[in-house]
């Protein structure tokens, strides 16, 4: 692996991609809120960016949380993993070391965001709509297990675009 970066075709397991639609989104963030509730009183919401954008913003109404700050974590392009680059923190949230906090955010992977995070902030509730296999021990709650081997496409991520139907592609009228 040296001199290059991780990728998800690295996998021993071929990579099966997983689109998820905005409906979807939508719904499992309500059920993470479902689970949320009455598990603590938050002093606010950290999303993480980009991916714990939306999910954060879907908490904060359902948990009727007002106070949202972000922590902008990079970790991956596009699909390639790359070095933790912590681009900006939650001062506050920090100072307080994450006691009270609510950490949200769309998908743990291998866990590289949450562990990079959790340095900072070791006392907040770490909180993410999916969740793979090797990253599941790094947060708290989560709503739905998702293969290691996918890879998890969401709304913001993609394009809605045409389709052409199966029959054409068998080459056969």
């Amino acid at each position: 692996m040296r001199g290059r970066k991780k990728t998800m075709s690295d996998s021993p397991e071929e990579t099966v991609d997983y689109v998820v639609t905005w409906a979807e989104v939508h719904r499992d963030t309500k059920l993470l809120a479902r689970q949320l509730i009455g598990t603590g009183e938050w002093k606010g919401i950290i999303a993480v960016t980009r991916g714990g954008l939306i999910p954060a913003a879907i908490i904060a109404r359902e948990m009727d949380i007002r106070n949202i700050d972000t922590i902008c974590i990079a970790t991956y392009d596009e699909k390639d993993m790359g070095e933790v680059n912590m681009i900006k923190i939650p001062e506050k949230a920090v100072d307080e070391k994450g006691e009270g906090w609510l950490m949200i955010d769309d998908l743990v992977d291998t866990g590289t965001t949450v562990k990079a995070a959790r340095k900072l902030l070791p006392n907040c509730h770490v909180a993410t709509v999916y969740a793979k296999e090797m990253g599941r021990p790094t947060v708290d709650t989560f709503v739905h297990e998702v293969p290691q081997n996918y890879w998890v496409f969401f709304p913001w991520d993609t394009d809605v675009q045409y389709s052409a139907p199966l029959y054409t592609s068998t080459g056969k009228d």
